[in-house]
């Protein structure tokens, strides 16, 4: 019988893989896949180090490149 944490990494291995799933496919199909992926990402860093690593690449993109936009693009 497997261990109980064994089978949360399992389940959160799931679901979050199908939430990312689902945000690769948002990049080609209508969709808000900017927001989707990062939240499969976060699912996954919940058990995973590998993922909690990504997140923190994706949110520090995601500061510079609102750093870097300029102040009349935001908010329209």
């Amino acid at each position: 019988m497997k261990k109980p944490s064994q089978v949360k990494r399992i389940v959160v291995a799931v679901i979050g893989g199908t939430v990312i799933l689902i945000g690769i496919a948002l990049m080609f199909l209508p969709g808000p896949a900017f927001v989707v992926i990062p939240a499969g990402l976060a699912i996954l860093a919940s058990e995973f180090t590998w993922a909690k690593r990504w997140l923190d690449k994706v949110k520090r993109a995601v500061r510079r490149k609102k750093a870097a936009a300029p102040a009349g693009s935001r908010g329209s």
